[in-house]
């Protein structure tokens, strides 16, 4: 779980953050934000941006289903890439685990082949004045 995911610190963030309860779940600008009761907050952004690549986050589901859950945990999972003439379109599950089940996020990312993967990073802080995010890398 921890291991699939970048940065040095992505596993500190997402251990102070199991066990708290959400208080809202947002995905803005391509960065998935969980705000929690406590006032504090995760965040996961693929932060992997290289030359030729375009890259995004979506998710079918209903974020908002899950404000009052507590997290248990995030995995990583992978999907088969998808191969045109001269583009590859790869996709990446991050799989959030909730008290009320789990929500999925995908990652894309779409580049001419010679680039490519993910390199989805957590970060977390607290929420300050007017709702801006103070974070902590």
């Amino acid at each position: 779980m921890i291991q699939a995911l970048s940065g040095d610190r992505s596993g500190e963030h997402l251990k102070a953050s199991i066990g708290k309860t959400i208080k809202s779940v947002k995905l803005e600008e391509s960065t998935l934000r969980i705000e929690f009761r406590d006032g504090t907050y995760l965040s996961a952004h693929d932060e992997g941006q290289s030359c030729c690549e375009t890259r995004y986050m979506r998710t079918d589901d209903d974020l908002d289903k899950f404000t009052g859950a507590t997290l248990t945990g995030i995995r990583i999972r992978t999907a088969d890439n998808v191969k045109h003439e001269y583009e590859e379109h790869e996709v990446q599950f991050l799989d959030v685990e909730t008290s009320l089940g789990v929500f999925t996020m995908s990652n894309h990312n779409e580049h001419n082949g010679y680039y490519g993967g993910f390199a989805v990073q957590l970060s977390s802080g607290r929420v300050g004045p007017n709702r801006w995010w103070e974070a902590t890398r």
